[in-house]
């Protein structure tokens, strides 16, 4: 069985570049955190700092409860809107651990420009499936927010290139049949979908799993399922970008949720 991986990526504010930085992992017993290769162009840009956290490059960060980086962006369950917060999610309610909230919700704050997306694994059926947020939402047209609403759990939702895009030329965007965009797939997951869309387009399935309707923030309004068929030798985030700095060899001192600043 694979130990749970989640990827945490930065966003510069002024050229909207996005750059993964580092890995956790929870194998049932403890949190670790190791940066990945992708920090290091991260550094070069004068906007981004090592987070207080973890400020040394090359260790292996453990603990037994979640890093207070990670926990403080996660909803308290005794907040009275944590059920509903846990629906918007479509997470079952006994699966509304740590890692399971991490990777559905992005773990993102209006104060910071940070994400966190899991890596994907076979299913029970041996396909590539991942859930993720229609990203982007703020910058569709009206004539999108309302075909969005009237989207269907199941609908089929089709990617094009927006090879027009100012920001990244490699964008997909997500398209009903009736021609309407209603958002763009995540960045951190176009080069793996462009990978596997080398043997055949068709390899690759995009449905609505779940409408958050207003006042539900538009980050979390349109939730998507993503399904396809694993490619002999195909590995996800295989670029040297994903891979850590440094490996588990050496025994480290845990931290627990106390020991570390935010």
């Amino acid at each position: 069985m694979q130990i749970p991986t989640l990827f945490l990526a930065w966003q510069d504010s002024e050229s909207r570049s996005w750059f993964p930085i580092g890995r956790l992992t929870f194998d049932g017993e403890l949190y670790k955190f190791v940066y990945t290769e992708g920090v290091r162009s991260a550094k070069s840009n004068p906007n981004f700092s090592l987070l207080h956290s973890f400020p040394e490059l090359t260790k292996v960060y453990k603990a037994v409860e979640p890093f207070p980086f990670f926990a403080n962006r996660l909803m308290r369950p005794s907040r009275p809107d944590y059920q509903d917060y846990i629906q918007a999610l479509n997470i079952p309610r006994d699966r509304d651990d740590p890692i399971a909230i991490l990777s559905r919700s992005g773990g993102r704050k209006a104060t910071d420009n940070f994400e966190i997306f899991p890596r994907p694994e076979p299913d029970r059926n041996g396909l590539y499936h991942i859930h993720f947020f229609a990203h982007g939402l703020r910058y569709m047209p009206k004539s999108s927010s309302d075909r969005i609403k009237s989207l269907q759990p199941n609908e089929r939702l089709y990617l094009t290139h927006d090879f027009q895009n100012l920001y990244d030329s490699k964008a997909l965007l997500l398209c009903t049949k009736d021609r309407y965009n209603v958002g763009y797939c995540p960045r951190y997951l176009v080069a793996d979908i462009l990978d596997i869309c080398q043997e055949k387009r068709d390899l690759v399935c995009v449905h609505v799993e779940r409408i958050n309707p207003a006042p539900t923030p538009l980050q979390f309004r349109l939730l998507c399922n993503m399904t396809a068929e694993w490619p002999k030798e195909f590995s996800p985030f295989s670029e040297r970008e994903y891979q850590p700095i440094v490996t588990d060899n050496q025994p480290q001192p845990l931290q627990n949720e106390m020991s570390v600043s935010v």
